[in-house]
């Protein structure tokens, strides 16, 4: 292997780790979940755009108003973890530019005055950035069980604006009993690398 990342790491954040479908009742911290945004939001994105918004559902009747939302097969696992985020896209993330791109203020103006432009863009970036909070939930020796499948413009309305688009519904926790299916295969590196 070519890789400098240690086995134990490589099978914590990729080859081990699974979408969780149940968790144990062990709460998720705010200090978790800080520390894993602290790891994440140095991933890479274009122009150093930070649009992921993560919004967290902690209460219970916030809790019931979300599973609502989602499609059958979703809600009760969502109803049982012991933390449910909101990931969604910031459309105007591009106001915050100037401080994060200090050295080109100007793409604030320059790339990004068109809604359009801005959603395709926060929608990509925030994309992203959702897989490396993914990771980093990995990463805090938790499991997450990200999902698109529910009524995300009901979400929207119930939680977000109409300057925020979500993205998925991700549970966090420590993994309880009979919490993965099993492994789906994958394709093979010469089913996917072409090389021109």
């Amino acid at each position: 292997m070519s890789l400098v990342l240690d086995p134990t790491a490589q099978d914590l954040l990729f080859r081990e780790a699974r979408t969780a479908n149940t968790f144990t009742d062990e709460p998720v911290t705010d200090e978790q979940v800080q520390a894993i945004y602290d790891l994440v939001k140095f991933g890479p994105t274009a122009f150093n755009q930070s649009p992921l918004r993560i919004t967290l559902v902690r209460s219970p009747e916030a809790r019931e108003r979300l599973v609502r939302h989602l499609a059958e097969g979703n809600q009760a696992k969502t109803a049982a973890a012991p933390l449910v985020a909101i990931l969604s896209a910031d459309n105007e993330f591009h106001e915050e530019l100037p401080a994060l791109l200090p050295h080109f203020p100007a793409a604030k103006d320059m790339f990004f005055s068109e809604r359009p432009v801005r959603e395709g863009s926060a929608a990509m970036n925030a994309a992203l950035q959702a897989a490396y909070f993914i990771i980093g939930v990995r990463a805090a020796g938790l499991a997450a069980g990200p999902m698109t499948g529910a009524d995300l413009a009901g979400i929207q309305k119930e939680f977000l604006d109409d300057d925020h688009t979500p993205l998925m519904i991700v549970n966090i926790g420590k993994p309880g009993e009979d919490a993965w299916f099993p492994r789906s295969p994958r394709l093979e590196a010469d089913q996917v690398i072409t090389t021109v």
